[in-house]
């Protein structure tokens, strides 16, 4: 039996708070990002992110960037910002830009896999915005398998993942780039992957 499928189109508020109580408990979903379709579950859920990375074939070194609703999510993460660093972040925020920050807690060492750092993306789409409200924070790489191609629609998704994931909200065609991954360094940002977002030149190292 195929996954339930859900539409961008008619989707109702009982099914936003559906697929977000899914993902909170743990559950693993296809579903739209920014960008492109993103595999998801809740950050908080060990077991289920060691199965997104045994899914997609992940390189178990590699952290996975996180989805998040606002700022003060960070603080989830035991992350305090100085007044630069929050008004860096209010300047490039919500986009398609995934920030590099620092972390030191041992306790979110599945999460950042012996780096000490994570990436994190505040996304400009209500969509999911709505979702995360209620989810909170969610890995959401991309929907494929590690150097595959990314998955354009539903359909390219089903052939990678099938019946392994709990749903599939399909929102048709996706074909912008990836985010832009940046680190914040002395007030400045340096490019680490260029993407769908420009980065004024003033904010850049």
């Amino acid at each position: 039996m195929m996954r339930k499928i859900y539409f961008s189109r008619d989707l109702s508020p009982n099914s936003i708070r559906e697929i977000a109580d899914i993902l909170k408990k743990g559950g693993i979903g296809i579903m739209p990002t920014d960008t492109i379709y993103g595999i998801s579950t809740s950050v908080f859920q060990p077991k289920s992110i060691e199965k997104i990375y045994h899914l997609r074939k992940r390189n178990p070194a590699k952290p996975m960037i996180i989805l998040i609703n606002n700022i003060s999510d960070l603080t989830l993460f035991k992350i305090s910002l100085n007044s630069e660093t929050r008004k860096i972040l209010n300047s490039v925020w919500p986009d398609k830009i995934s920030l590099i920050l620092p972390i030191s807690d041992p306790d979110l060492s599945y999460l950042d896999r012996g780096t000490n750092t994570l990436a994190f993306r505040i996304p400009k789409y209500p969509l999911i915005q709505k979702i995360l409200r209620i989810s909170g924070p969610l890995v959401s790489p991309s929907a494929n398998f590690e150097d595959e191609p990314s998955s354009k629609n539903i359909k390219e998704a089903q052939r990678y993942f099938g019946n392994n994931v709990d749903f599939y909200l399909d929102d048709g065609e996706k074909t912008s780039p990836p985010s832009t991954v940046v680190k914040l360094e002395k007030n400045k940002l340096s490019i680490i992957r260029q993407g769908a977002a420009v980065i004024p030149d003033s904010l850049v190292v």
